[in-house]
């Protein structure tokens, strides 16, 4: 959900919003979540919300979430459907093993 109580299950989802919920399902699954990637490497990874940081930090850390080119991450982005796919396929393949 949001931070003002509501949930927005028709919203589109952002890739740092994909990277929080994997990260805290993660956790939840007691998953390592010690990855931590730089966002600085990227021109916009300052741009990553505060709550959503360090889950951005573990999925560029752990190779869930790549860049999109040109050194961007976009985490304030909407995610494509090929991206929630290769998210998914990464988050199964190289962490819930």
């Amino acid at each position: 959900g949001y931070g003002d109580g509501t949930f927005g299950p028709e919203a589109p989802v952002t890739r740092q919003q994909m990277a929080a919920i994997l990260y805290r399902y993660a956790a939840y699954k007691a998953y390592d979540v010690s990855a931590k990637g730089d966002l600085s490497a990227f021109t916009d990874g300052s741009q990553t919300a505060a709550w959503a940081e360090a889950a951005v930090e573990w999925a560029v850390g752990a190779k869930l979430l790549a860049g999109k080119g040109n050194g961007t991450l976009d985490p304030t982005g909407t995610a494509t459907r090929a991206q929630v796919a290769q998210l998914l396929m990464n988050f199964c393949e190289q962490i819930a093993k």
